[in-house]
C-alpha cells in the first residue's frame, strides 16, 4: 500500500509541475549558459521565514551568494531527499572548483517541520545547507513569490503527504532569479550551468 501511495503522490506532483513548466516555457528565453530561463522579475521576491536556529530571517539574510533554492518537506518519502542530495552534490562539485555556492531547503509543511526538524534534515545532505520553515502564512508568501505549488493531501492527520512542485532555482543575491533545474538534471549538469552563470555575473 505504501508504494502505491508514493507513486500516486509523485504522479500528482509531477502533473502540477508539468503545468508549472508549461507556463514557464511560454515566457522562456535562451540564456548564454545553454539553458532556458524566464524574466528575472517573474520568480523570487521578499519572504520572511524561520531558520533552523529559530531565528526569523528574510530572503536577503539567506541569499547572500549564488544559491540553489528548493521547496519540499522532510516527511517526503522519495522526491525531496533525492533532490536535496543531488543539490548538495552539485554544491560540493562547485566548491571543489572554487565556487562559493549556497543551498536552501524551504519547507512547505510548516505544521510538522519545526526549525529543529528542518535542521536535522538538511544536515544529512550538506553541512551548510540552510533549512527554513515558518507559519502557514509565511510559507505561503514564499511559495507564491517563487511560483511553487503545494497541497496537503486529505487523510491521516499525522502521516499525510504533500503534493508539491520540484524545481530547484538558482538565485543570485544582486540580480535575483537566474534559471531553474528540473528533476532530471544531474549534479554535474547543475554544477556546470551554475558555474556558467556565476562566471557571467563576475
Amino acid at each position: 500500500m505504501k508504494a502505491v501511495i508514493i507513486g500516486t503522490t509523485t504522479l500528482i506532483a509531477a502533473a502540477g509541475l508539468g503545468l508549472y513548466t508549461w507556463n514557464v516555457s511560454q515566457n522562456a528565453k535562451q540564456t548564454p549558459c545553454g539553458d532556458t530561463a524566464v524574466a528575472s522579475s517573474a520568480i523570487g521576491g521578499p519572504f520572511e521565514l524561520v531558520s533552523e536556529t529559530g531565528e526569523t530571517v528574510t530572503d536577503t539574510d539567506v541569499i547572500t551568494k549564488p544559491t540553489l533554492v528548493y521547496f519540499g518537506y522532510t516527511f517526503c518519502p522519495d522526491v525531496c531527499p533525492l533532490d536535496s542530495a543531488r543539490n548538495a552534490q552539485a554544491a560540493y562539485l562547485l566548491e571543489d572548483e572554487g565556487y562559493d555556492i549556497g543551498t536552501v531547503f524551504i519547507s512547505v509543511d510548516p505544521d510538522r517541520d519545526t526549525p529543529q526538524v528542518v535542521g536535522d534534515f538538511t544536515e544529512n545532505f550538506h553541512e551548510n545547507m540552510i533549512g527554513l520553515t515558518g507559519s502557514a502564512e509565511q510559507v505561503s508568501v514564499a511559495s507564491k513569490a517563487y511560483r511553487t505549488y503545494y497541497r496537503k493531501q486529505d487523510g491521516d492527520d499525522e502521516y499525510y503527504l504533500v503534493d508539491h512542485s520540484t524545481q530547484t532555482y538558482l538565485m543570485m543575491p544582486d540580480t535575483g532569479f537566474a534559471t531553474f533545474f528540473k528533476r532530471d538534471h544531474t549534479p554535474e549538469q547543475i554544477a556546470e550551468i551554475t558555474a556558467c552563470f556565476m562566471d557571467t555575473e563576475v
